[in-house]
């Protein structure tokens, strides 16, 4: 699950009538600094200016992340940019703008010369694609933009769109961790949660996914669906560890304005029974801790993995530390050394906009040397740990001093510790990270 959500305190004023310090509705996950709400359509000048500057931005990693926003039915609980019901040809279309938008890219000085280091597939749902575009769009973007040399290729399935065709044609491209969406181990709840899979589906593209021998496999869950019980939850780790993938995602659910779950409690409140962040909370931690009984090792807010130092999520732990993202495709998210950007989120903009020869981004934000160093400190949070020298030696500041009326609310609340070398997030901590 890519995660890109907007950070803006005005979003999380809506408690559809239940009587709460944290609202049920509106975005929690901290995936941006400053929040996207303050990115300019003025700022995009910033954006053409490091693309136009080759020296800039060689020291940090490159990244690639790809949007494929097709569905084929959007979730009770999605807030991500998708579309069902898309022809092939509106598909291939699409394929098309992508291989062009990255063809533009590799033409500017702060790309041109450079090799990726990660690479992303996202959505929606990229395993969607027909198997001739999926092997158009992945052979293209790697003969414009080799990703031979990368740490970490990332591909998004959907249970029921998983075929040993499109697994054949992701293993020979170079794809070297899959992320299956299960979100939960329910029939019932998967439903609810107008999910087209069910554990069958589950099963069935596990199995496969395993024949194919990627290097790591993660599964991705969601805590707090519509329907979700303590026993049925749990019993659904019971079994994702049985199932024994390198690595488990589990994300609290978030019920932004724009998702069809926040219309039906904006409706009557009391058809849908949603779970409260306390108790979404709790069950997290309970998972952790089946998790590390099962071998696990938890290694953020939302993963557990069976081996931190070979199952590292490098697209995650890259982009915390201030690596280049170049976001191809609908929507999208960038950062090129200190600036925020994304694309255009209008599918007739977008192309309108790469047709004329230009970048389809709609707004940006320039981050000052501050700036930079709270948002990382914030997204290294995430990972339960920050290294204080390593943050002495980049922007020359002790965190520690910087954000100590900050720490010790967090040491009082006892969610964070802090000593000579690092600060560290207690388990409590953790679980509200965001």
């Amino acid at each position: 699950m890519h995660r890109s959500v907007t950070t803006d305190p005005s979003m999380n004023d809506c408690s559809i009538g239940r009587s709460t310090n944290e609202p049920l509705t509106g975005n929690y996950f901290v995936s941006a600094y400053p929040p996207f709400s303050t990115w300019t359509a003025e700022g995009v000048r910033h954006a053409a200016r490091v693309l136009d500057q080759a020296d800039s931005t060689a020291n940090a990693p490159l990244g690639l992340y790809v949007h494929i926003p097709f569905c084929v039915e959007r979730c009770q609980y999605c807030y991500y940019l998708s579309h069902a019901g898309k022809s092939r040809e509106q598909m291939d279309a699409y394929v098309d703008a992508l291989l062009h938008e990255l063809t533009l890219y590799r033409e500017k000085p702060a790309v041109a010369n450079r090799e990726l280091d990660f690479v992303y597939f996202g959505g929606g749902t990229p395993s969607l694609l027909p198997v001739s575009a999926l092997d158009r769009l992945l052979q293209g973007l790697r003969s414009i933009m080799p990703w031979t040399g990368a740490q970490e290729v990332t591909f998004e399935c959907a249970p029921k769109t998983v075929t040993e065709a499109k697994l054949r044609i992701l293993k020979d491209c170079g794809v070297t961790r899959l992320s299956l969406g299960v979100q939960s181990f329910n029939d019932d709840v998967l439903r609810q949660s107008g999910r087209v899979h069910l554990l069958d589906d589950v099963d069935r593209a596990f199995a496969a996914v395993r024949d194919a021998d990627f290097p790591v496999v993660n599964v991705d869950l969601i805590v707090g669906l519509v329907g979700e019980t303590e026993v049925s939850f749990m019993k659904g780790i019971d079994r994702v560890a049985a199932m024994a993938p390198e690595s488990v995602t589990i994300y609290q659910l978030e019920i932004p304005l724009n998702t069809p779950i926040c219309d039906t409690l904006r409706q009557d409140d009391t058809k849908t029974d949603v779970l409260a962040w306390p108790q979404k909370r709790q069950r997290l931690g309970q998972a952790f801790e089946r998790l590390e009984q099962a071998g696990y090792e938890i290694r953020s807010g939302y993963t557990a993995v069976r081996d931190a130092n070979r199952h590292a999520f490098v697209y995650q732990d890259a982009q915390y530390q201030g690596a280049n993202l170049l976001g191809l495709g609908l929507a999208s998210f960038s950062y090129m050394n200190g600036v925020h950007y994304q694309n255009a989120a209008s599918e007739k903009g977008y192309l309108a906009m790469l047709e004329s020869g230009a970048f389809p981004i709609k707004r940006a934000y320039n981050l000052n040397d501050d700036e930079r160093l709270v948002r990382e400190f914030i997204l290294q949070l995430k990972l339960g740990r920050i290294d204080v020298s390593r943050f002495s030696e980049k922007f020359d500041v002790d965190v520690r001093a910087r954000f100590a009326p900050q720490l010790k609310e967090l040491e009082r609340a006892g969610w964070c510790r802090c000593d000579a070398e690092s600060l560290a997030l207690t388990r409590d901590g953790l679980l509200r990270v965001d």
